[in-house]
């Protein structure tokens, strides 16, 4: 693992996207030697700054069929916090208002390029690369405030990296799997996607400009803790994985908010 800023002068990732320094990286990372040991840092979310994290919600069919949802007709989108960011091996933060906090393991994209009325059959052109993403939710919350629900600070795991697009040139060939203290909480294919990538980018620019580092969560399948008989919440000492082929594991222990 190399430093960014020691090699090319860029303070993090989001720099270095914005500074169109991907093939740049890639270069100066062929043949290095690694400046630290993976073992003796703390991982980040790799995009520890993002201009807009943007998430889909209902976006997978059999989420819809299990929240009894009609299947949307235009991506269904909101918006999340940055101090909702939570790295690999970090800390998921249950809030001390709610016992009720529930797991959405998702695949998650990170744009490259700046982009606005990005048309669907150039948005794959638009992605730097591709993270594991936990929209952690407190469900009580929600009949209340979608935001609230999902902005509660700390309960957003990113990571643990992000594997660039050309590693992963067809997205819809992905499986995600979310693990609760080792037990299969969901598994779906991403073709499972009620609207697919290209459409939420497509659909993300029409209404805002979309800037290097920014994150789209591309929603859950079915499988939360809500919908469960009996419901499972996530609670202190708990360890949640977000695993996507490909792309790597995410992996947080729940902890209580201080």
């Amino acid at each position: 693992m190399f430093t960014l800023n020691q090699r090319l002068g860029y303070p993090d990732l989001r720099a270095a996207l914005a500074g169109n320094a991907l093939a740049d990286i890639a270069k100066a990372a062929a043949g290095a030697k690694p400046d630290h040991a993976l073992a003796d840092i703390k991982l980040l979310p790799p995009i520890p700054n993002p201009e807009k994290i943007l998430c889909a919600g209902i976006n997978y069919r059999s989420h819809a069929a299990e929240t009894g949802r009609e299947l949307p007709k235009q991506p269904s989108m909101f918006i999340r916090l940055a101090n909702t960011l939570v790295g690999h091996e970090g800390e998921l933060i249950r809030p001390s208002v709610s016992q009720h906090f529930d797991f959405e393991g998702e695949l998650a994209l990170v744009i490259g390029k700046a982009g606005r009325h990005i048309k669907r059959e150039n948005a794959l052109d638009y992605i730097a690369g591709y993270s594991c993403f936990c929209d952690a939710t407190v469900r009580d919350f929600t009949k209340y405030s979608l935001a609230a629900s999902k902005n509660f600070v700390g309960s957003g795991p990113l990571g643990p990296w992000m594997v660039t697009a050309d590693e992963i040139p067809d997205p819809t060939k992905l499986t995600l799997t979310t693990r609760l203290n080792g037990a299969e909480m969901q598994r779906s294919g991403t073709d499972m996607l009620i609207h697919d990538i290209p459409a939420i980018i497509s659909f993300c620019s029409m209404f805002t400009p979309l800037t290097p580092g920014d994150i789209i969560a591309t929603g859950t399948p079915d499988g939360i803790g809500a919908k469960r008989n009996p419901p499972v919440w996530m609670k202190a000492g708990d360890v949640l994985e977000v695993e996507v082929t490909g792309v790597g594991t995410l992996r947080n222990t729940i902890a209580d908010e201080a």
